[in-house]
């Protein structure tokens, strides 16, 4: 699969738009949130899955 240089860019955007979240949910009360597990496994698969996209392409996609 080959991604263009705006899906790369989209997609890494994105993926420190989920960073940023999981980092402000570590000060957050667990408690106070519910599902609060479910939603910091989820981030957790969704960072793994843009990093898999993104390595996942090839090398030529900055060149479009």
């Amino acid at each position: 699969m080959t991604l263009t240089r705006v899906e790369r860019e989209r997609i890494s955007d994105s993926r420190l738009k989920v960073q940023s979240i999981s980092t402000s949910l570590k000060h957050v009360d667990p408690s106070k949130v519910p599902h609060f597990a479910e939603i910091a496994d989820c981030l957790e698969d969704a960072d793994k899955n843009l990093a898999e996209a993104l390595r996942s392409t090839s090398p030529d996609a900055f060149h479009k």
